[in-house]
């Protein structure tokens, strides 16, 4: 698919005749994806017979040192974004590099299905992207649909170095003394961030990632690191307790394949992550949320992984058909548009994943693609105790056990 340039226009307004925040419509389109690998679309596509020998185009932070190549559009997707020499050990050794990739492209595919499925009339646009030195991405996005307002599933590997800022980022649990220098870094994972319309049906995210780490620059022979990292969480504007149960049960059963107590481990995990500390309280209801996981069996973990994010479609899906007519008013809808401002004040302000693609030179087309088209502000708004509206925000303060 070839991708055209985008022509100049003048700027639309920056509000819509609600009052709310047209996001897209910011001189920077603000589009958001909140976790470590990053990919983008709006890629200016050149001609594998017009492109001169690769050259390692570095993209830059406000350091000059280079992190993350330049991104070159593809008109086919590959069977890997794996670097050839990953390829070879791959084919003899199954490696987890290539079995993550494979099941992450199979659950972009899987979960972009059932979305066009339940909209009847929006599309996916896909964009596929590559990097000279080795890694790329498919980049899927569903906007204005019938169903949702935006929609966006995307995968990448990523091969990069990350200055000492990021690391300390991917991996803040490390002792914060240590000053490693840059390190090279092979991540790969799948992010997605679903708004529907309807203010009565949830926002979805889910996210699970694969990381590695070789030895600092400065320290050559050093171990290599892994770990794992992912979660589901369901963000809705109203508490219908039925679909909320729905949802946590479906991560309380993938978890309790592989431990009991993973799901109250990774629920009280997810609970106190997406904290809005500026704000007392959380971005949503919760879910499952986990991250640095290397403290059990490689194998394990990668089916654990693979389990979760094939229970997303389940855990999702029947949620949104259930609430996609169900009708509204203006009301409603300004809470919705209120509850997104919070959805975007996390993700801008407190998320990991930003601040790691902000440092390691990612894509700002990526990093920002989760935020909805829409969100609003009011000055001091504060629902009525008792009213629909004070019982979803008082969960998002006091988080509850569902099942």
């Amino acid at each position: 698919m070839m991708m055209k340039p985008t022509p100049a226009v003048q700027s639309p307004p920056l509000t819509s005749s609600t009052g709310a925040v047209r996001l897209s419509h910011l001189p920077v389109t603000v589009r958001f994806f909140d976790r470590y690998p990053v990919f983008s679309s709006r890629i200016p596509f050149i001609p594998r017979a017009q492109r001169s020998t690769p050259r390692l185009q570095a993209v830059t932070t406000s350091s000059p040192t280079p992190f993350i190549e330049n991104e070159i559009a593809e008109e086919e997707k590959p069977a890997t974004f794996l670097r050839e020499s990953d390829e070879i050990s791959a084919a003899s050794a199954n490696s987890v590099r290539s079995r993550f990739e494979k099941m992450i492209r199979e659950v972009q595919d899987s979960v972009c299905a059932a979305v066009e499925e339940l909209d009847g009339a929006g599309k996916f646009k896909e964009d596929v992207w590559s990097r000279p030195g080795g890694g790329g991405g498919i980049s899927r996005v569903l906007q204005d649909g019938a169903v949702w307002e935006k929609a966006g599933v995307n995968v990448s590997v990523v091969y990069g170095v990350m200055p000492p800022d990021a690391y300390r980022a991917a991996k803040p649990t490390e002792n914060s003394d240590i000053k490693p220098s840059h390190i090279p870094f092979f991540a790969a994972g799948i992010s997605s961030v679903i708004h529907p319309k309807n203010p009565f049906a949830p926002t979805m995210h889910f996210n699970y990632r694969y990381f590695e780490t070789d030895a600092p620059t400065d320290s050559p022979g050093a171990p290599r690191q892994w770990w794992f990292g992912g979660g589901t969480d369901l963000t809705p504007s109203y508490i219908f307790e039925d679909d909320v149960k729905h949802f946590h049960s479906v991560q309380k059963n993938a978890c309790d394949k592989f431990n009991p107590e993973f799901y109250p481990r990774f629920k009280k995990w997810c609970d106190d992550y997406f904290l809005i500390k500026h704000r007392g309280e959380r971005r949503g209801l919760g879910g499952i949320f986990f991250d640095d996981m290397n403290d059990y069996d490689q194998e394990m973990l990668l089916s654990f992984a693979t389990e979760c994010a094939n229970s997303v479609v389940p855990a999702y899906i029947p949620i949104v058909q259930k609430r996609k007519d169900t009708p509204f008013t203006n009301e409603h809808k300004e809470w919705q548009q209120l509850r997104r401002g919070r959805y975007v004040e996390f993700n801008l302000v407190y998320d990991r994943g930003t601040t790691f693609g902000l440092k390691t030179g990612g894509r700002i087309e990526s990093i920002l693609v989760s935020l909805p088209l829409t969100a609003r502000w009011e000055y001091d708004h504060k629902p009525e105790e008792g009213t629909e509206e004070w019982k979803l925000w008082d969960a998002c303060v006091n988080p509850k056990e569902w099942v």
